[in-house]
């Protein structure tokens, strides 16, 4: 090879600065980089976080909202919608500044559907349409309003619809929309959803149009695999990139199994409870702290010889709490019949402690609800050391068990 062809060669294989033949490589023109001394500013003066919704949704940010297959996302997204648009607490956020303008982009259910789902709400809540007169505004994939904001293709890459983002922003300040929810992400591109390079750039161009429009935008995200575990802000399909570039991240996890039964709620019921929290740099909190909510059956009566459509309707819900409507008096009057006995601390062994704790608070012990909130309040006296735990011998089977005696006597 002679010199000209290495030369060529070198440039070719390294697309820098070119090598010199004498050996030595050209020095690359120099970039100055210059730091920005922090400007000391009264923190008084620092514009607040412009909230649209509670603290969950902000003006000029972007927020993703996780949730496993027929968790209740479109309908918390009606829910939700339905709350700013009215200005109404619905779900227990408050809607700062009053009534908001919102835009549900669906790309996954058609407008007969979704006209479903939200005059099911509005009947609910007894919303009528001058309540959302041009403050809800509803447009669905399959009736022609097709969203791609990107594209991605082997010959040209990631392309950024750039006309479409332009409209969405005019559009936007046009009418001035607060917050516009898109469901799914998945289906607002057309690129690799596994690559963190593309998913990021598309993550900030949603993030731009939130800025630009002073909205905030929800992108409604399918998980990766739902099972039975714990979904989290990891558990979204695809890249990390977008949980990385959204503000926030709604999680939305079904009752368990477990949860079902520390609430008493009948395993035929337990599909209809979801709970959610933000997972964003947040550890998931416990389940008694997450906000939760159920599913109401409203019917739309659209039937000819019945009632017709069924659908269901997202309402808070507060897991029970075990001492509710127990007082001083009640633990009392337990000691009283607890000393004038011998009762065994499990549930299998007779007689039952708990049993004189159905007795006095009027609970049934065979209903599952009630047996969980008598456990409740036992394991609390327990701990609180009102009633005790005592290893004493069983006459009937020779052995030794556990009974529950008086502990500290209540004044």
């Amino acid at each position: 090879m002679n010199a000209a062809a290495f030369q060529a060669a070198y440039e070719d294989a390294r697309p820098f600065a070119p090598i010199p033949l004498n050996g030595q490589r050209a020095a690359p023109e120099r970039i100055r980089v210059a730091a920005t001394p922090y400007a000391w500013r009264d923190p008084s003066t620092i514009r607040p976080r412009e909230w649209v919704y509670g603290r969950s949704i902000q003006r000029g940010h972007v927020r993703a909202i996780l949730a496993p297959g027929a968790a209740g996302k479109t309908i918390l997204s009606v829910g939700e919608a339905l709350a700013m648009a009215t200005g109404r607490n619905l779900l227990g956020q408050e809607v700062p500044g009053g009534p908001k303008r919102v835009w549900l982009w669906n790309l996954e259910d058609d407008g007969e559907e979704l006209a479903r789902i939200i005059q099911a709400a509005c009947k609910h809540w007894s919303i009528g349409p001058e309540h959302i007169r041009d403050h809800l505004y509803v447009d669905s994939a399959l009736e022609g309003a097709v969203l791609k904001l990107a594209t991605s293709t082997a010959a040209e890459g990631l392309t950024i619809n750039r006309p479409l983002v332009d409209g969405l922003v005019d559009e936007m300040q046009g009418r001035g929309i607060d917050y516009l929810h898109v469901d799914p992400f998945v289906s607002s591109h057309a690129a690799n959803e596994n690559d963190n390079m593309e998913i990021d750039t598309i993550a900030k161009e949603w993030a731009l149009v939130a800025k630009n429009a002073k909205a905030g935008i929800g992108l409604a995200h399918h998980v990766s695999k739902a099972g039975a575990a714990e979904v989290t802000a990891l558990s979204g399909r695809g890249a990390v990139a977008l949980i990385n570039a959204c503000r926030s991240v709604l999680v939305l996890n079904k009752m368990s199994e477990d949860e079902a039964k520390r609430y008493g709620i009948e395993e035929e019921k337990r599909r209809r409870f979801f709970r959610t929290y933000d997972d964003k740099n947040n550890r998931a909190p416990p389940s008694d702290k997450s906000d939760w909510f159920t599913m109401a059956s409203v019917s739309l009566g659209n039937g000819a010889n019945d009632e017709g459509d069924n659908m269901g309707v997202v309402i808070p819900w507060s897991p029970p709490d075990a001492f509710e409507g127990v007082t001083v008096d009640h633990l009392r009057q337990v000691q009283r019949i607890v000393a004038g006995g011998e009762y065994k601390e499990h549930a299998a062994s007779k007689p039952w402690v708990g049993e004189a704790v159905a007795d006095v608070l009027d609970l049934d012990p065979d209903s599952r609800a009630d047996r969980v909130k008598i456990t409740a309040v036992l394991r609390t006296w327990v701990d609180n050391g009102a009633l005790q735990r005592v290893s004493k011998r069983d006459p009937k089977k020779r052995e030794d068990r556990w009974y529950i005696e008086v502990g500290t006597v209540s004044e």
